[in-house]
């Protein structure tokens, strides 16, 4: 599946949904439903910096593809990254490095986050695309 198939997807999931209530606890709940990250990542240097909450994001590169992994303190924060995760991972350098994420928009997410909120989530885009640099880089 690709990026853009991965948010259309996800904004399919939002748009049934008319009330922020509603779309605040499907963030949670998808954070929820997040695997934990492994306490060993759990490390300062993958502290993503800029985000009020603590968020941790862990990326690994497999056959030329990056896997993240991540937790957060947070609940919303939690299902942003969640987010993030399902439309990013799996996916390769050059594709994260392409991608424009539509989805942030479509469903919302931006005009509804308080600005710290805000910039978490625009520290969280930065690191996965830094992660995606290096890979690249390492080749």
């Amino acid at each position: 599946m690709t990026i853009n198939e991965r948010q259309d997807e996800i904004i399919d999931e939002f748009a049934g949904l008319d009330d922020w209530m509603d779309k605040y606890q499907l963030l949670i709940d998808m954070g929820n439903e997040q695997e934990p990250l492994d306490e060993k990542y759990k490390t300062e240097q993958n502290l993503i910096d800029g985000c009020q909450s603590r968020v941790w994001l862990q990326a690994d590169y497999e056959n030329g593809r990056i896997y993240f992994t991540a937790e957060s303190d947070a609940l919303i924060v939690k299902g942003i990254v969640t987010l993030l995760i399902r439309v990013l991972s799996d996916a390769t350098p050059q594709e994260i490095l392409d991608a424009d994420l539509y989805f942030i928009d479509q469903i919302g997410l931006k005009e509804h986050l308080s600005p710290t909120r805000s910039n978490g989530l625009v520290a969280m885009v930065k690191q996965m695309r830094m992660y995606a640099l290096a890979f690249q880089a390492k080749g």
